[in-house]
């Protein structure tokens, strides 16, 4: 999802953390990702789809290359982009819009898929100018492949070495692949998505502490306690309270 803020000014909290905007202010956001809105009076647009919205009409590679910029793991959601460019963005939202209330032909989806392609290839211009983007893909597609692993496995493992397993890869290479993406390393990123799936559960549920420890693969809720406010400096009971 787009969030493109219009006019007005305020916060937005993604994967709870939180984030200033105002006019020409983009949020990335991909699938799965927490966040909430905060009342401000801003007015802005939001642009929903599917990653097969984009992947058929410029191919697997090419697109997993054009929604790498809604991974937070490997860019920030947040994008500021400069008022002529801003301009360029609001009249392919209105040409979108526009798209949306005409009476569907065998066109449509084709002309949705080509203008969106165009606004994430503008807005994705405007971050390699400012040097804030990743732009070396030698390893994009097995950096995806290891976090989607970590994010369908993280309850069961928090070691390179399973993952790297799973790769047929050593954990060096692994941690290379890594280093090269984001300048972590991969005990780095599993400790981020690991530490992510817990917030979630602390916020989002009425789980215990002792059950959410469970959940996360802890025997110990002592580990459990230790390791979380090693990579939050808050106790999970104190996270708890401090978002709900």
């Amino acid at each position: 999802m787009l969030f493109v803020i219009t006019a007005g000014e305020g916060t937005h909290t993604i994967n709870y953390k939180t984030y200033s905007y105002k006019k020409g202010t983009i949020f990335s956001l991909r699938k799965g990702v927490i966040h909430k809105f905060t009342d401000s009076g801003a007015d802005g647009t939001l642009l929903a789809f599917t990653d097969d919205f984009i992947i058929k009409h410029i191919g697997k590679n090419e697109g997993l290359k054009a929604l790498q910029l809604f991974n937070e793991l490997i860019e920030s959601p947040k994008i500021e982009v400069n008022a002529s460019t801003f301009l360029e963005i609001e009249i392919i939202l209105e040409q979108l819009n526009n798209e949306m209330n005409v009476e569907k032909d065998l066109y449509t989806s084709s002309v949705k898929r080509s203008l969106l392609h165009i606004l994430l290839s503008k807005i994705y211009r405007e971050k390699v100018k400012d040097k804030k983007v990743y732009t070396n893909t030698k390893y994009l597609n097995q950096f995806l492949k290891f976090q989607s692993l970590i994010e369908a496995q993280w309850f069961e493992s928090r070691t390179a070495l399973h993952y790297a397993e799973q790769m047929s890869i050593t954990p060096k290479t692994l941690n290379n692949i890594v280093k090269a993406t984001i300048e972590k390393s991969a005990k780095s990123l599993i400790d981020d998505i690991v530490i992510t799936q817990i917030k979630r559960l602390l916020v989002n549920t009425e789980l215990s502490i002792g059950e959410i420890a469970y959940e996360a693969g802890f025997d110990d809720p002592t580990n459990f306690f230790k390791y979380f406010k090693k990579n939050t400096s808050l106790s999970p009971n104190q996270f708890r309270e401090k978002h709900t």
